[in-house]
């Protein structure tokens, strides 16, 4: 959940979510940054840099990872990490695991409830901001839940919260 306190948006994020924005973010730093000097290092040895592809393309990937340390770095200004110990299994919010039932075609599906920023709906996290997420927070096993979405109406039945 985005929250904003004075302006300020907050990034909340699993434990899981945290390292892999920080791992990233070493390796923009570590690798990607020395791997494109060397690329602009080469492109300039070979002269006239005005008709130069190689050096265009080496000083745009240079500005694309500045831009993405620079995105990251202000995400972790204001992170929020879900803390495990003090979850209640019993109702569903950030961090938990569910199982849900398509009550239209009949579709157990399982889904990590995460924070915007770890949204990935093809490996199953899905955020707590989006229709579904937003629609599951708060219930517990049993429950069912009604969303309005783009594609219309669903109904889920809550099977199970890890």
């Amino acid at each position: 959940m985005a929250e904003e306190r004075m302006g300020v948006k907050k990034t909340i994020l699993t434990p899981e979510g945290l390292k892999k924005l920080e791992d990233e973010l070493q390796d923009l730093k570590i690798n990607k940054r020395k791997e494109v000097s060397l690329e602009l290092k080469e492109a300039r040895a070979q002269g006239d840099l005005s008709e130069n592809a190689e050096f265009d393309a080496a000083k745009a990937a240079k500005q694309q990872i500045e831009d993405r340390i620079e995105e990251i770095e202000a995400l972790l200004k204001h992170v929020e990490v879900v803390d495990k110990s003090d979850m209640d299994t019993s109702r569903i919010s950030i961090g938990s695991t569910v199982t849900i039932r398509d009550m239209e075609f009949e579709e157990d599906m399982e889904y990590k409830i995460v924070g915007s920023t770890e949204a990935d709906s093809l490996n199953g996290k899905i955020s707590n901001e989006s229709p579904v997420g937003k629609a599951l927070l708060g219930h517990k096993a049993g429950d069912t839940v009604r969303v309005e979405t783009k594609a219309g109406k669903l109904k889920y039945k809550i099977l199970s919260i890890a």
